[in-house]
């Protein structure tokens, strides 16, 4: 049988999906298999339809942005994270890559809606901007603390200095990454805060 695809589609290459997704080929083919990502087979090589993986990312998108909640019976042995930074390309660019590696992701654009998610949610890792407006990222993990004081920690920071790096120590942080960071130091950093063999 003849395979129309709609002209007005836009499909996608596999190495197009890998480059606009930002992860590995094994990845792809496990999101394929689950059924998250429709995927069409012309001759040896697959094809994406681009609005479906728009719309499976948008899925995940509003999952972690919507009211908080606990999740149901989905997934609740996933890891669940919080990614805080005022910066929304940085917010969406982590919660893509972690929503990709089958975490649970909820943000956040400050410290203060941070805070009141920790308070709601039994989150088991928190990733925070350094810098933010307001509350900054020490802050943050200073009243983190007091609320989760077992809460891994990894902060972000595109202006990092000696002193911020040494408090941050101090307090415990589970991980420090420098922007601009490449997505497995994201995933490598988040694997070994939640104590998990990085893949």
């Amino acid at each position: 049988m003849p395979l129309n695809l709609p002209t007005d589609d836009v499909f996608l290459t596999t190495e197009e999906v890998l480059e606009y997704l930002q992860v590995n080929l094994r990845t792809v083919y496990r999101l394929i298999k689950a059924g998250k990502i429709p995927a069409v087979r012309v001759g040896r090589q697959w094809r994406f339809r681009k609005r479906d993986i728009d719309a499976w990312l948008d899925s995940q998108r509003t999952a972690g942005a919507g009211p908080v909640r606990p999740t149901v019976a989905t997934a609740p042995h996933r890891p669940r994270i919080l990614v805080v930074d005022d910066e929304a390309g940085i917010r969406d660019l982590l919660s893509k890559t972690l929503a990709l590696a089958e975490y649970e992701v909820d943000t956040a654009a400050d410290a203060a809606t941070a805070l009141n998610r920790v308070r709601a949610v039994p989150y088991n890792l928190m990733i925070a901007d350094l810098r933010m407006p307001g509350m900054d990222g020490l802050a943050l993990i200073r009243q983190t603390k007091r609320v989760r004081a077992d809460l891994p920690v990894i902060i972000i920071t595109g202006h990092s200095s000696e002193a911020s790096a040494i408090e941050a120590v101090n307090l415990g942080v589970a991980g420090y990454l420098r922007k601009p960071f490449r997505v497995p130091e994201v995933l490598a950093a988040a694997a070994k805060a939640l104590g998990a063999p990085a893949a």
